[in-house]
């Protein structure tokens, strides 16, 4: 009789186990990932939530602004890079970062964030400067200047403390505006094929700022994200409508970034 008795608990132990990977997946909801062709394969775009993304291209898996819990990556490739781009909590979350498989993962972060770290992941750290590039892993990554206007020391967001990013790779220039304004630096943009970028009262800019900055430097595909303000969502739909009432090539992707469930 211990034959069956064993084999019984073994399946009661594997329902326990299955509904709790079930229980786990379902409250960690993500909207549908997207897929962008290029000259090395799919880059593939997963949202996470506020201005949390993935890529997964070429092998790699590149984290931006992981925030959230590290349940949210649950099923995710562990990051072959996290990319930071300031200092404030909904970016540079070490409770996130404390949940996820980086002994392998280089961080790419300006000097701010690089001082409020966790000493454990100091030799991981590579600092990158508004202005500067750095070539890895197939693909290169330069730092973008976000901040707030009119440009003040004691401005949320001054010049020079974080960083937008512009990766390219397999032929695609992605850009990632952090938290910024209607800057000079991000209407001067060229060659940007998709593109992230704020609008969340009073921290970054509103729908209008956003949808003439976007206009000015007109990436084929635009995804709105961190759009939660003080006085809850944006109306990307409006951002939506108001681009491509100027521009109908820009590609302007809507995508739940707030699910209810989080």
């Amino acid at each position: 009789m211990k034959f069956p008795l064993m084999l019984t608990a073994a399946l009661a132990a594997f329902a326990v186990q299955a509904q709790a990977q079930t229980t786990a997946a379902a409250a960690t909801p993500r909207v549908a990932a997207d897929q962008i062709t290029t000259k090395k394969g799919p880059l593939t775009v997963q949202p996470i939530t506020h201005g949390s993304v993935v890529f997964m291209w070429n092998g790699k898996s590149i984290y931006v602004d992981p925030y959230g819990g590290a349940e949210a990556y649950a099923g995710l490739a562990a990051p072959d890079v996290i990319l930071i781009t300031d200092i404030h909590g909904d970016h540079l979350d070490p409770k996130t970062l404390a949940g996820l498989s980086t002994g392998k993962t280089l961080m790419v972060v300006p000097q701010a964030v690089a001082a409020q770290l966790p000493a454990e992941y100091k030799a991981q750290v590579r600092v990158l400067a508004n202005g500067q590039r750095l070539d890895t892993l197939g693909l290169s990554i330069s730092a973008i200047p976000m901040y707030n206007l009119p440009e003040a020391a004691d401005a949320m967001h001054p010049k020079g403390r974080g960083n937008g990013y512009v990766l390219s790779l397999g032929g695609k220039n992605v850009y990632l505006s952090g938290d910024t304004e209607d800057i000079a630096e991000m209407r001067a943009l060229k060659n940007i094929d998709v593109a992230f970028v704020c609008m969340n009262l009073p921290y970054t800019m509103d729908v209008a700022q956003a949808a003439q900055g976007v206009l000015a430097f007109k990436p084929g595909i635009i995804y709105p994200y961190h759009y939660r303000g003080q006085n809850g969502l944006s109306d990307v739909d409006s951002f939506r409508k108001t681009v491509n009432a100027a521009n109908k090539k820009i590609d302007v992707r809507l995508r739940n970034w707030y699910p209810a469930a989080r």
